[in-house]
């Protein structure tokens, strides 16, 4: 069974997907859409700008989903598709990438919600006040301890991403994750350090966010996924669209459970996972939490290619 998975936020390189839309009109189509959907040519920065304004968190994650669309619809052109997957995953804002890859919402729709996120995730806490760090070689468990224990002072600390068994993020108020650093350190972490990013996400500071969000999805269709969709809040697998929107709003301010959504998707019975879009990193992961999942990555023409005459292989 194969199962395709979609990136989340620090993936974004300028001129990804470029020679996909170059080479795939479905692929160009894609950035098209998306363009028209926000009203301007994010295709513009994505392929020709700045990467620390493609960084800007209300750029970055339409930005992304842009990429991942476009790769999918790359292998469709060459035969492959939604139809070979039997469930569907993304980290973070990569699970708007892996609901759109399953139909579950429009294109346009799914751009417009992910500019209004970052938007929104970027205006919940001044710049400066929040942060996260990775912490290096701590279970997370002991990271959840390390996280109550930072935020003693009565700051939020949270662990945010439970990326795989050696890697957690916490996320929270800058003093509490500042210390939360100093305190992995003495319990043993292999690396302690303070993340690159403009604001504490799925964190309880992301309330604000989670509110705009709620409001934003009831106006919005959800239909019922061709495949299911491995939550990121749940770490399983749903295809009601009630629940759906429900846990998108949740999964604003919830961790990401990472681990336990490739650990489930092995139980039940993945052995392949694609990674659509830009980067390597889910890979990595993947390959870090279950050895027994082959993983291939697939952001560019080469990969797509490789993908489909492996398949005919």
């Amino acid at each position: 069974m194969r199962a395709f998975v979609f990136p989340g936020q620090g993936a974004q390189t300028i001129g990804m997907g470029r020679d996909l839309a170059e080479a795939y009109p479905a692929a160009k189509a894609v950035f098209d859409e998306v363009d028209d959907a926000l009203g301007e040519k994010l295709s513009t920065l994505i392929w020709e700008g700045d990467q620390e304004e493609l960084t800007l968190t209300a750029n970055a994650q339409p930005a992304l989903m842009a990429t991942s669309m476009a790769a999918l619809r790359a292998l469709e052109a060459e035969g492959s598709g939604i139809a070979e997957a039997s469930y569907v995953a993304g980290h973070s804002l990569g699970e708007y990438s892996a609901l759109a890859a399953a139909g579950a919402l429009g294109l346009a729709d799914t751009a417009r919600l992910l500019r209004l996120r970052g938007s929104a995730m970027q205006a919940a806490v001044p710049v400066g006040e929040g942060a996260m760090a990775a912490l290096l070689g701590l279970d997370f468990d002991t990271v959840q301890a390390v996280a109550a224990e930072a935020e003693s002072g009565g700051e939020v600390c949270q662990a945010a991403n439970d990326n795989d068994p050696g890697q957690v993020v916490v996320s929270g108020a800058k003093a509490a994750v500042e210390r939360a650093v100093e305190i992995a350190k003495d319990k043993g972490a292999r690396r302690a350090v303070l993340l690159p990013v403009s604001a504490p996400f799925h964190c309880a500071l992301m309330q604000p966010a989670a509110d705009a969000m709620a409001a934003a999805l009831e106006d919005v269709a959800i239909e019922t996924p061709a495949v299911p969709v491995v939550s990121n809040v749940l770490a399983e697998g749903v295809s009601d669209p009630d629940e759906i929107r429900k846990l998108l709003v949740r999964q604003v301010t919830g961790a990401v459970r990472w681990r336990e959504s490739v650990a489930w998707m092995g139980a039940n019975g993945v052995t392949e996972i694609w990674e659509i879009g830009a980067g390597k990193a889910l890979s990595g992961m993947v390959r870090r939490i279950n050895r027994d999942i082959a993983c291939t990555a697939i952001g560019d023409t080469a990969g797509v290619k490789a993908a489909a005459a492996a398949k005919e292989g």
